[in-house]
């Protein structure tokens, strides 16, 4: 009986280290990403080691966007709290306080050279100072640095570092993760940059929703006007509306995109005045959800220079 019970009792201590081996294997190192395009960068980088909760989601408008008690709770139990930075997430900063954060933040945009904007928002809109506190924040600094391949390549080396201070043991997965990812990119900016210098510069010019593109113009040397300014909070003014018309028609200026995020209306008028098609929306503050053309950061660039790259050869 005693040797049975030994067996029993060891195979049951066999078992039950086999499971917690099972578990610790499961474990995973939680991430909170601000938005879906810093999102799939976490997860390009951390793979299996770790589980990551966007708070944005996919096709979501983060200048807009209010946190909610689910997102503290969330954020309560992260490791590591990934966000953009240059004001784009104005309500950041009362989300950590709210939820008395403890772990590690990570500013994705870490030493990259921030664009200004192109204009002063106040010459631009008849709104002005009207927007909610946690409003997308105006610091006279272009938040949307992502859309530039080589300012993204330092996010990706930002969260690579991130994720080896929070999580030591798998810090040459998370480098050599970010080091193939950062090749991928390397190929697709200088397959664009070789494509977008073929075009004609009289040719390189573009109207978009809100002002998110001014680093992918600035990378591939395109002109680019957005009546809403900015952020999509802004309303673009009468006055500014006629003037981009007149701009239109003058320069010949044929490419015209909407944006996933954008209200449509303002640029369905322009186009109703000008006669140019809009082409198909652009992905700017979010990516589209698995089913659509950009559910990944690589995916999204290839979509949307796709698109642009179109319209200009018209």
């Amino acid at each position: 009986f005693f040797m049975r019970y030994s067996s029993l009792l060891m195979s049951a201590v066999l078992a039950s280290g086999l499971n917690c081996t099972a578990v610790l294997a499961q474990d995973k190192i939680p991430v909170i990403a601000s938005f879906s395009i810093l999102g799939d960068l976490v997860h390009q980088i951390g793979g299996e080691h770790v589980s990551v909760t966007t708070l944005v989601a996919a096709n979501g408008d983060a200048h807009v966007y209010q946190p909610t008690p689910q997102d503290t709770i969330r954020l309560t139990k992260s490791k590591l709290f990934v966000v953009n930075g240059l004001g784009f997430e104005g309500w950041m900063e009362r989300l950590v306080s709210a939820s008395h954060y403890k772990g590690k933040v990570i500013t994705a945009s870490t030493g990259i050279q921030p664009l200004a904007f192109a204009g002063e928002e106040d010459e631009h809109h008849e709104e002005k100072g009207n927007h909610d506190e946690d409003a997308h924040q105006h610091t006279g600094l272009d938040p949307h640095a992502w859309h530039s391949i080589p300012n993204t390549i330092r996010y990706v080396h930002n969260i690579a570092d991130g994720l080896s201070q929070i999580d030591p043991a798998h810090k040459g997965d998370y480098q050599s993760n970010a080091a193939n990812y950062v090749q991928q990119l390397e190929q697709l900016d200088k397959s664009l940059l070789q494509e977008f210098s073929a075009l004609p510069a009289e040719k390189r010019k573009m109207i978009t929703s809100h002002d998110a593109f001014g680093y992918l113009s600035h990378r591939y040397q395109i002109t680019t006007i957005a009546p809403q300014g900015v952020s999509t909070e802004s309303e673009a003014s009468a006055s500014d509306v006629a003037k981009i018309i007149k701009q239109i028609r003058k320069e010949q200026i044929k490419a015209l995109f909407v944006e996933n995020i954008s209200d449509p209306r303002l640029m369905q008028q322009i186009s109703k005045e000008t006669g140019i098609q809009p082409g198909k929306p652009l992905f700017s503050d979010a990516l589209s959800d698995e089913k659509g053309p950009a559910s990944t950061y690589l995916d999204m660039m290839r979509y949307n220079t796709e698109q642009i790259l179109a319209a200009l050869k018209q």
